[in-house]
């Protein structure tokens, strides 16, 4: 499956932070704010900074806050304020077509995985990155650079090499994915559809391993894995094993006996401190220990 890409971000272009999920802390915000107002016309609605709850507003608000970034003709990329919860909650009320028909990029990760999901069903590339929270002080430059050159230069080549090899073996195909969490979620609502031969890549958070585990057995039953090519892990970040238990590291060797398709784990991605964007969408080759985004 080929998915449309957006057209590249250029500096000075009109871009549109949303908050779909859960409420942000202003200490994180206003610095990935700032950076992003350096090189881009930025818009946000003052809606996107209130809070009910674990959400960051209502759903209607939310969701026409979403719509409206879709809708307008001048964005060229809609930017998640936070991941957190909720965007699943307003999934089925935004006009996917239109994003088909006037394809801007999405970018973000964690809970926004649940956009990316709907994105690639709609046949549309998106980018799984840092959402603004994770541009401000503490991101390193090399953070930001990946961030700008998955927005800028979506079809340059580059690899992930020197990752650890649990089932070796070689593939092709276009490579989506995001949170395990969301996407066994989305699996659970329906709502997810995994292309045919797609590079499945997941990261996680705060997860103890039995329940990586759990999550990883119920998308290979429920058939979520059956076209998979390969699959490749991202940072499973303070997923501490429980009373003794074994380690979020041996859940994923032992899962990954079970899949007979190459799997790599230790890709830069995910909730740990280097969160290296990339597009969901790209064509990426599985060969040994690296996974190479071909150009193009």
């Amino acid at each position: 499956m080929k998915l449309a890409v957006p057209p590249p971000l250029s500096p000075g272009d009109a871009i549109f932070v949303v908050a779909p999920s859960s409420p942000f802390p202003l200490e994180h915000f206003w610095p990935g704010l700032a950076w992003l107002r350096a090189r881009y016309r930025v818009r946000m609605s003052a809606g996107a900074l209130e809070r009910e709850g674990y959400l960051a507003g209502t759903d209607s608000r939310r969701r026409a806050e979403l719509a409206r970034a879709l809708a307008d003709g001048e964005v060229r990329a809609v930017v998640a304020a936070r991941g957190g919860y909720g965007a699943m909650r307003i999934l089925d009320e935004i006009a996917w077509d239109d994003l088909a028909r006037r394809p801007r990029w999405l970018v973000g990760f964690s809970d926004v995985t649940a956009l990316h999901a709907m994105a690639w069903r709609a046949g549309v590339a998106s980018v799984h990155g840092p959402n603004v929270t994770g541009l401000g002080r503490d991101a390193s430059p090399a953070v930001r650079a990946a961030w700008l050159a998955a927005v800028e230069r979506p079809s340059v080549a580059h690899a992930w090499r020197g990752l650890r090899m649990l089932r070796p073996g070689s593939a092709a195909g276009c490579i989506v994915g995001g949170n395990l969490t969301v996407l066994h979620a989305m699996a659970a609502g329906g709502r997810l559809s995994i292309p045919r031969g797609a590079v499945l890549a997941l990261e996680d958070v705060t997860e103890a391993p039995y329940r990586v585990d759990r999550m990883l057995t119920s998308l290979l039953l429920g058939g979520h894995l059956a076209e998979v090519s390969a699959i490749v892990f991202g940072a499973f970040d303070r997923c501490e094993a429980v009373a003794g238990g074994p380690t979020i590291d041996e859940v994923l060797e032992e899962r990954a006996r079970a899949f007979h398709i190459p799997v790599l784990a230790g890709a830069p991605f995910g909730h740990a401190a280097h969160n290296e964007a990339f597009v969901l969408g790209s064509r990426v080759q599985v060969t040994g220990d690296a996974v190479q985004f071909v150009a193009g």
